[in-house]
């Protein structure tokens, strides 16, 4: 066979190699090291403290390397032999929720949910490919929802393209319930309402209500008061639709802009960021149909805004 002389040494991908990842489940009350030490007895014990050391070990899900860390009767402990785990490190994004269908995260404010025509890179679905693909590069990740990129809160991915389809062509199905959390200006007139319109965009990318059905998509909001104070109102609201710029809309049109936003009205921007959160999303799990609900707390600058 002849060797291919254009291509440059070690170009060659070698193949994949599995991690070699051993579970262990302690029966009593115990510190890591000990239990590791015990349970792993035809190990040397350097070998055993490098596991720890170089973040090969794992509770319940956890990377840690606290020697000395507590372990309760029937806590998951795993170790990859093979190198340490692979974990999402950023300060914007987190995983919520991960199995071999989907990946639930929370997202910070200022990232963009998918790339654009400028910016391919740093990005949330860029940045949970990567490490998807640190874990395994046979790994695939597809947009299954988007969030505004000055939201944060819970966004849901699809790790393959039976789980990207059931969910986006069954969407409203599938989703039992999305709740976002904001913070107003001014105080609202009612408790709680509802707010129905069709939204239509302008060619300045500027999305407005309409009562012609012909001009824009059906769009509903429900809002509950949850305190108000200083001047501002913490609101939950739940989405029956989702459409572009829903919330800062009907937000708007009810006289009570969110804070920061800027482009739909409001004056103030007190905390230097749109003041809304994507704090609950529940659904049916794409593959099993199990009712999966993930929730966030209310962000600590929305609940002092209103302290």
């Amino acid at each position: 066979m002849r060797k291919n002389l254009s291509a440059k040494p070690g170009a060659e991908r070698a193949p994949f190699r599995p991690d070699i990842i051993l579970d262990f489940r302690p029966r009593e009350t115990t510190q890591l090291l000990q239990f590791l030490l015990t349970a792993m007895s035809d190990r040397k014990r350097t070998t055993v403290k490098d596991y720890l050391k170089h973040r090969q070990v794992m509770v319940n899900g956890n990377v840690t390397t606290q020697f000395d860390f507590e372990l309760q009767s029937g806590d998951n402990v795993a170790v990859n032999t093979s190198r340490e785990f692979q974990t999402l490190r950023n300060p914007r994004l987190s995983i919520v929720y991960e199995d071999d269908d989907i990946v639930v995260v929370n997202k910070g404010y200022g990232l963009l949910s998918v790339g654009t025509d400028k910016i391919k890179t740093g990005t949330a679905y860029s940045i949970l490919r990567d490490y998807l693909k640190r874990v395994d590069p046979r790994n695939k990740l597809f947009i299954v929802h988007r969030l505004d990129q000055h939201t944060s809160g819970l966004m849901m991915f699809a790790k393959n393209v039976r789980a990207k389809e059931a969910m986006q062509h069954n969407w409203n199905n599938m989703v039992l319930e999305r709740r976002y959390v904001c913070v107003v200006e001014g105080k609202l007139e009612q408790e709680e309402g509802e707010i129905r319109s069709y939204l239509a965009e302008t060619s300045q990318h500027e999305v407005y209500s309409t009562d012609n059905p012909e001009a824009g998509q059906l769009a509903v909001t429900r809002y509950r008061v949850l305190k108000t104070a200083n001047g501002y109102t913490l609101v939950e609201v739940q989405l029956e639709t989702g459409r572009k710029n829903q919330i800062r809309v009907h937000m708007k049109e009810l006289g009570h802009p969110i804070a920061g936003d800027r482009k739909y009205g409001a004056k103030t921007s007190p905390i230097h960021r749109l003041a809304l959160h994507a704090m609950s999303l529940r659904f049916a799990h794409p593959a099993s149909r199990t009712d999966m609900n993930f929730s966030t707390p209310i962000p600590a600058p929305f609940a002092k805004m209103v302290k």
